[in-house]
């Protein structure tokens, strides 16, 4: 059995009265979780308030009330691949992640994750991360070491101040010689709930896509999120028909199977960019991670144009 030695929190949403007992909201949320679970959780003193008080059965809802509880998983996979600390500072921790290990405790993950694998080797209780990236992607992450400054960070990505930079490789090549797009259109979770998918509303999703060099049957490009949905970039490259090399979700929901380690998704965060708050100096972390290992000068580059595709 593996218990997360950190608490994760959830928050209870607004909500129309008679408002829906603890045991009912934490079923519904998180419905892979069965009530007896959450029974025998509660029971045993594993979910708090946020006066650190155990909830029990009897606990009433608050709106906007932070319930703590302490993942638990019966069998923990191990990914045996290390992240790489770049940097590390009195405010930021900047770490490039491997494939296939989650930024935070979720599913089946509690230890191995990059958060509490991080908390271990540093020795810092309070690191928060100040964005996220898949599991499946590799890349640039950062982490607020101090609490102070956090909220200066966090800002920078809610603000859209952070230049990030992706790389990934797809098997489909195009058939016309536009060699850039700029994608706008809305994302929203869908179904199953893990996969999202684009519907008609206000725009929410914004990316620039280059495609840059092509090889045989494989091209590469460049992405450039200027919004942080989940699975933005997955489904902005299929949208243009470039799925991306070894992706389980998109365009088709493959079938559920164990990790394969020998074809991670061929998707990289490979650089983060921002002025920082406190300094004002202009900061870069680049990952040395690598795509499919193809020598650079193997690929043929392609010529810059640019359209606008607003779905």
């Amino acid at each position: 059995m593996g218990i997360s030695k950190h608490p994760s929190i959830v928050t209870m949403p607004e909500s129309k009265k008679p408002y829906p007992s603890i045991l009912a909201f934490l079923c519904k949320r998180f419905p892979a979780i069965s009530a007896e679970m959450w029974e025998k959780r509660i029971s045993e003193g594993k979910v708090l308030d946020e006066r650190g008080h155990e909830i029990t059965r009897d606990t009433l809802y608050v709106p906007q009330g932070r319930i703590f509880y302490f993942r638990e998983v019966a069998s923990e996979p191990r990914i045996p691949f290390a992240e790489k600390i770049l940097c590390i500072d009195d405010e930021i921790l900047a770490v490039c992640k491997p494939h296939f290990l989650p930024v935070t405790p979720g599913g089946k993950y509690v230890d191995e994750c990059l958060l509490n694998r991080l908390r271990r080797s540093t020795g810092i209780a309070d690191l928060a991360p100040l964005h996220r990236i898949d599991r499946e992607t590799a890349g640039i992450v950062l982490f607020s070491v101090n609490k102070k400054s956090r909220g200066l960070y966090g800002r920078l990505f809610m603000n859209g101040q952070v230049e990030k930079t992706y790389q990934a490789l797809s098997a489909c090549l195009p058939t016309q010689e536009t060699a850039s797009w700029n994608i706008e259109n809305r994302i929203e979770r869908g179904n199953p709930w893990f996969r999202m998918k684009v519907v008609p509303g206000s725009v929410n999703a914004r990316s620039a896509i280059h495609l840059t060099e092509v090889k045989g049957d494989t091209a590469r490009f460049t992405l450039c999120p200027h919004t942080g949905k989940t699975h933005q970039l997955r489904i902005h490259m299929s949208g243009l028909g470039f799925g991306i090399l070894n992706d389980r979700y998109y365009p088709e929901l493959q079938d559920e199977r164990e990790d394969d380690f020998d074809t991670p998704l061929q998707l990289i965060a490979q650089a983060l960019r921002f002025k920082d708050p406190l300094t004002g100096l202009h900061r870069e972390f680049v990952s040395d991670r690598e795509l499919l290992k193809t020598p650079p000068s193997a690929f043929m580059p392609l010529p810059q144009k640019l359209i606008r595709i607003s779905t």
